[in-house]
């Protein structure tokens, strides 16, 4: 029994190899024949299956150690792998701050006005680009291949990004310890022009390089180029190879000459500091650099550059201080009642002639530079005009570059006696004629006692010696004859539009004006009786041709009665003959108008004109400091003087509306149709006795002569003042 339960006991299992006790004989591991469905395992006894250990780890494989090169090879590939994903990455990222690829269009270029005079050259651009769009078929060849040459050599090559050029540019930074040079190809220099900010970040050059890729699937190589050399800026406010043509030479584009294209070409790198109008040497060098680059890639041929080395560039001389801008600057704040909102490029044609301009211009720079210190004035102003209202030229002041502020439409002066026209315009329409007496003597309404320049009184005197010797207490006792209110009706009648102040010194021009109104008015004196309303714009067109406006004749229809004309002309022309503008006179014309000085010798003017042309002349100080008896019949009428005479130079000289029936010849006024006012108390009764029939027009009263001697015997017996 015990032996039974001993058998029937448990067995517990044994590791032990079968012979010598030995660790390293005992072998775990399954072999083949311990899976299931295995066989005879290598490494065991024929038909035992028994294990031989020993032999059995020896042949156990092996795992090979990489060389030290493999490795390198093999981790350089996962951190190139691992690369182009942050890469990748990092492209998708800032391409999603950009617009929607379907979605991204060229901007539109802002549009250009090209303001033209009357002949059709150019007096000025404006808009935010300077100049307006050119086509590349328009330009000589060797002008977009200056900047091909200069800024990117390959750029027929690339795709819109260049490895190359990439390269080459970071090896020249390396090796010159700076950047040196870049790498942006002319489309990325376009991408970021168009889309993009001046920032240098690597976020924008990232979005550059996409946009460049965009730019080449979209558009050909000339379109790119052509898109390039309208948007790139070249410094002082030009934007495109046509503005900056015109600022610097002052000629279109596709007149430029190959010295001038290769200075334009190098600009670009740096706008401030290689402006030839700032820095002419670095200019000129960086130009050599692109004619020598042209030269290298065939782009120009070697005879030629070394014609335009030797004879290279420079910028046009500025002409004068830039008047032409004052036209500019009228056109633009009146272009939009004509034509509303622009949104292509426009051409402005102006009345102007460029020609009397530069006169107009240079007269009165001239006499302010020469007489300027001496007489204490620094400002001046001057306008033409044709006698229908056409501007023909506009100086706002001495000095567009130091003061855009333009005198001849904005500023508001005192005109002094240039008013008086109005007030006696007003009493001929009342029944008074050039011969008409009145008393040239002290004169005191309400406590206000205005004196004549000279302080001198003349006694009874004409109309016609009055107004042309402006006579200060003639013109107030006109003006309070007809009354303030009616010289404001008359003046306003013929285009003045600035607030007249209807009191008795309205008649001596205490009411401010501006010239060019003033010249307006004017007008109606020159050509016989017809309201204008001045204009400088004639017509606008798009660069294609299409017309966007055109102006029609137009003006205030008749504001003065042709006799009344012809009294004024006649009174007004005898100023220029024995009165304050004869230094104005100008030989075989018949000239009219008016000096005019206000007090403290604070504004002096000129106005006249001849049958064909109305000028006007102001000086003075912008902050309205007295000059120094600058008087409307000495600086003022020099400057009309020599304005007028380049203009009517070579035409033909034409009389004066209706002046020719009332001017006085060989001293005695020519008879006028309808009844005169009698002269004298003499005359009176002469008219009287005689049946009420005028006299004969006596020889006009001269200062000191008869006149005076019979009004101090009407003094003496009668008490008459």
């Amino acid at each position: 029994m015990a032996k039974g339960r001993e058998r029937k006991g448990r067995v517990e299992p044994r590791f032990e190899a079968e012979g010598p006790t030995d660790p390293a004989a005992l072998d775990l591991r399954l072999s083949r024949g311990d899976r299931a469905g295995g066989g005879v395992a290598k490494g065991t006894s024929k038909g035992t299956g028994k294990a031989a250990p020993r032999r059995a780890a020896a042949a156990a494989p092996r795992r090979r150690r990489r060389s030290f090169l493999g490795s390198l090879v093999y981790g350089t590939m996962i951190l190139g792998l691992w690369g182009l994903v942050a890469v990748a990455g990092i492209v998708a990222y800032h391409a999603s701050q950009l617009p929607p690829i379907d979605q991204l269009a060229v901007p539109k270029r802002p549009p250009n006005i090209a303001i033209l005079a009357a002949d059709g050259s150019l007096l000025a651009n404006r808009g935010e680009t300077g100049g307006r769009t050119v086509s590349i078929r328009e330009l000589p060849p060797y002008l977009p291949r200056a900047f091909v040459a200069i800024e990117d050599r390959r750029f027929y090559g690339h795709m819109g990004i260049d490895p190359i050029g990439i390269a080459r540019a970071i090896g020249q930074n390396l090796t010159r310890r700076g950047v040196a040079q870049g790498g942006s190809t002319l489309t990325q220099q376009l991408a970021k022009n168009l889309f993009l900010t001046q920032e240098r970040t690597a976020s924008r050059k990232i979005q550059e390089a996409i946009l460049a890729l965009w730019l080449e699937h979209k558009y050909t190589k000339d379109e790119i180029l052509e898109l390039y050399l309208n948007r790139v800026y070249f410094g002082a406010g030009a934007y495109g190879v046509e503005a900056a043509a015109q600022r610097y030479f002052a000629k279109p584009a596709k007149e430029v000459t190959l010295a001038e294209a290769a200075m334009l070409g190098g600009l670009v790198q740096a706008p401030s500091r290689l402006a030839p109008n700032r820095n002419l040497a670095a200019a000129q060098a960086r130009a050599a650099q692109v004619l020598a680059a042209m030269q290298e890639l065939g782009f120009a041929k070697a005879a030629d550059v070394q014609v335009a080395l030797a004879q290279p560039a420079k910028p046009a001389r500025a002409k004068g201080g830039g008047s032409a801008n004052y036209v500019a600057d009228l056109v633009m704040d009146v272009l939009d009642d004509y034509v509303g909102k622009i949104e292509t490029d426009v051409a402005v044609q102006t009345t102007v002639d460029p020609a009397l301009q530069a006169v107009a211009e240079r007269a009165l720079v001239d006499e302010l530079n020469q007489k300027g210190g001496r007489y204490n004035v620094a400002q001046g102003a001057v306008v033409s005009m044709r006698p229908d209202g056409a501007i023909r030229a506009l100086i706002g002041g001495r000095d567009y570059a130091q003061s855009q502020f333009n005198r001849a439409t904005t500023a508001k002066r005192q005109p002094g006696s240039a008013f008086k026209p109005f007030v006696y315009l007003a009493a001929v329409e009342r029944g008074l004629t050039p011969d008409t007496v009145r008393d040239d003597s002290p004169v005191n309404i309400k406590g206000w006692s205005p004196e004549n320049y000279s302080r001198s009184y003349s006694g009874p005197v004409t109309l016609r010696d009055a107004l042309a010797h402006s006579l200060n207490t003639v013109a107030v006792r006109l003006g309070q004859e007809v009354g303030p209110k009616a010289v404001v009706q008359t003046a306003q009648r013929l285009g003045i539009t600035s607030p007249l102040q209807a009191n008795a010194s309205l008649a001596l021009g205490t009411s401010e004006v501006t010239p060019l109104e003033l010249v307006g008015a004017y007008a109606a004196f020159a050509n016989g009786g017809m309201g204008v309303i001045p204009y400088v714009i004639a017509s606008v067109k798009t660069v294609d041709g299409r017309i966007i406006y055109k102006r029609a004749p137009s003006g205030l229809g008749r504001v003065i009665d042709a006799n009344a004309v012809g009294m004024m002309n006649a009174m007004l022309h005898e100023v220029f003959v024995t009165g304050t503008a004869k230094k104005g006179d100008i030989p075989g014309w018949d000239l009219a108008g008016k000096t005019g000085t206000t007090q403290d010798f604070r504004d002096a003017w000129a106005v006249g004109f001849s049958g064909t042309l109305v000028t006007g002349v102001w000086l003075g100080n912008d902050d309205g400091e007295a000059t120094k008896k600058v008087s409307g019949g000495n600086l003022p009428v020099e400057i009309w003087n020599r304005v007028m005479t380049a203009a009517l130079r070579g035409d033909k000289p034409v009389p004066l509306p209706g002046a020719a029936r009332w001017r006085r010849s060989s001293g005695t006024a020519v008879a006028a149709a309808g009844p005169a006012e009698p002269q004298t108390l003499g005359g009176l009764i002469d008219t009287l006795v005689g049946g009420g029939q005028p006299p004969a027009r006596q020889p006009a009263p001269q200062r000191g002569g008869p006149a005076r001697e019979e009004k101090n015997f009407l003094e003496r017996m009668f008490g008459i003042d």
